[in-house]
Order: C-alpha cells, then sequence, then structure tokens
C-alpha cells in the first residue's frame, strides 16, 4: 500500500497600524521561509499547526487557527521519509547500519533491490545556488520507511505579538523571524512561494 506523509504550512499573520503583516522565518543557509513541517503519527493537523508553529516561531498563543487549503503532490524520482529510516551499507539489515534519516526529508530515488531502495541525500552550502555538496547520506533502506506522495494542508493562524524581530535556535542553528507586510513581501524560497496564493486568497476573503 503507498504511504502517504502529512504535511503542514503555517501562515502567522498579525494586524500593526492597520495592515496585515506575515510572520517569515530568514534560514542561516536556505533563504527565506514559512513555517512549516511534518505532522507526528497519531497527530492530527490542526494540532501539528499548532505545535509546528510553537516549535518554529517561539510564539506560545494565537487568537485563530484555520485551514485554507489542501495541496496533493505525487514524487518522481524522489521519496520522502515516511518513519526514520535506518540506512544501511547494502541492501540486507544485516549490513552495517551506518547512519539513520529522520521522518519529513526528502531524498532521492537512485535504484530498487528486492524490498530495499538505495537513497541519497544531499544539503549544499547554501540555497538556492549552493557552491558545493556539504553533506551527503548514500545508503540503502527498506521501502516500509519510505513514502511517495504528500498531503500538505495550510492554516492561518492569526498572532497578537508585539515582537517586531527574534532569534530562536533550532537543530543547533539560530533562525531569524521578521514581520512583512504581506503587499510587500521578499521573495521566499521556491517551491514556498507558490504556497502563498493559499493565503492570499484567504486574505482577500476577509477584506
Amino acid at each position: 500500500m503507498e504511504k502517504v506523509l502529512e504535511k503542514v504550512t503555517c501562515f502567522i499573520t498579525r494586524k500593526k497600524d492597520n495592515k496585515s503583516e506575515l510572520l517569515l522565518i530568514q534560514h542561516p543557509n536556505a533563504g527565506i521561509q514559512i513555517p512549516a513541517g511534518t505532522v507526528e503519527i497519531n497527530e492530527d493537523f490542526h494540532q501539528a499547526a499548532i505545535r509546528e508553529a510553537i516549535e518554529e516561531t517561539g510564539l506560545q498563543e494565537f487568537v485563530s487557527c484555520k485551514r485554507i487549503g489542501k495541496q496533493e503532490q505525487n514524487l518522481e524520482g524522489k521519496y520522502i521519509i515516511f518513519d526514520k529510516a535506518k540506512i544501511y551499507s547494502r541492501p540486507d539489515i544485516s549490513s552495517f547500519q551506518w547512519a539513520e534519516i529522520r521522518r519529513g526529508i526528502t531524498v532521492l530515488h537512485e535504484r530498487n533491490q528486492g524490498q530495499f531502495v538505495q537513497i541519497t541525500y544531499k544539503e549544499g552550502d547554501k540555497f538556492p545556488e549552493p557552491n558545493y555538496v556539504t553533506y551527503q547520506i548514500t545508503g540503502w533502506t527498506e521501502k516500509l520507511n519510505l513514502a511517495s506522495k504528500v498531503t500538505r494542508q495550510f492554516y492561518h493562524l492569526q498572532s497578537n505579538s508585539y515582537l517586531d524581530e527574534w532569534e530562536i535556535e533550532t537543530d543547533n542553528q539560530n533562525f531569524k523571524l521578521c514581520w512583512y507586510p504581506i503587499d510587500n513581501l521578499p521573495h521566499v524560497v521556491s517551491p514556498q512561494n507558490e504556497w502563498l496564493q493559499y493565503l492570499l486568497r484567504e486574505m482577500n476573503n476577509l477584506d
């Protein structure tokens, strides 16, 4: 049975001086992003949206949290880790298990052998035009650890935060958070820039 990984995207807005602003994250290496993440096993989308918003921004309270859209994507030439994947040196669980890749990470498909798939995870030194690959994992994992389809739900959360910008530490990196006017947003990394259409449609309906 084909496995489907569930994800959420959190559009967090506030009103300031009668203008709507959107909270965005400045990743130290990967550009400006929208808070988003993976739904945990046995967690519903609404719970995941609030949890991810808290974890990725440090904000603790939201005025509202409303689902505003849904997107389904079939991955081609790629997989996404459905459950924490043990990586082996050969397509055999008795071979050397030398790494693990966490749930929600997208990997490249190299080849199949029986119930195993050879995958590659690459991370560049910066985004979107890396100078070199700074980190790479290639190895074999059981196919049952992989999903080839992603369902993403979009949520609009409203905040009364008075902070204009701050930093939060996640995964041993510092992320800068800042509010931007919705009518004058900076460049958001692809494909997240395409997700903005869900928020803009919702904001037009609210006007």
